[in-house]
């Protein structure tokens, strides 16, 4: 075993894949060019076992009786009704999620065709339902009223009121604007 180790260092040695000739490590180009070959080989694997598992399942739909045909169009159409059936479900869910990630209030359910948000396969269509959801209208950031309704006097019951000092800086006819204005109200009712 430990001469087989001592092989294939060797081997990678004298072929320059392993240490350099200096006895160094590669640099980082050379090793990011090994890694983007086994990666394309690795592409170019995964295609082939697509290809073949195609015409593998080409072959065996051939070679199947009437019978099985129909029983494997069967098996498609059960499995297509009950994703369906779960589907609504999910797209239901799939639609609050959305709504909510993206801040519009959905309409109701009884409103809504679920069906239509179904792929082929019977899976929920995501495409389907992001374009539903942008398509809602996003809610106003102003209230559709006036927030200080009924809420009775705000601020300093004084506020904008004239005190006795600021009285004995003005003129007669400036205390009776200011009295006409409302503005010596406080002081009429005794609280200044």
């Amino acid at each position: 075993m430990d001469d087989h180790v001592d092989e294939m260092t060797n081997d990678l040695t004298t072929t320059g894949q392993g240490k350099g000739a200096e006895g160094q490590m590669p640099d980082a180009s050379a090793l990011q060019a090994e890694i983007d070959k086994w990666k394309a080989l690795s592409r170019k694997n995964e295609d082939r076992f697509k290809q073949a598992s195609t015409e593998l399942e080409g072959f065996r739909q051939s070679q199947m009786s009437d019978t099985e045909k129909a029983i494997e169009a069967a098996r498609q159409e059960a499995r297509t009704a009950a994703l369906s059936e779960v589907g609504t479900k999910l797209i239901s869910a799939e639609l609050r999620a959305a709504s909510s990630a993206a801040g519009v209030t959905l309409p109701g359910a009884e409103f809504l065709n679920l069906n239509s948000f179904l792929g082929e396969d019977g899976n929920p269509d995501s495409s389907r339902i992001e374009a539903f959801v942008s398509s809602l209208p996003k809610p106003s950031s102003t209230p559709p009223y006036p927030q200080d309704l009924g809420l009775g006097r705000q601020g300093s019951p004084a506020a904008g009121q004239l005190t006795r000092e600021d009285l004995a800086r003005m003129s007669p006819r400036e205390i009776n604007e200011a009295r006409a204005a409302g503005k010596c109200d406080a002081l009429l009712r005794g609280e200044g």
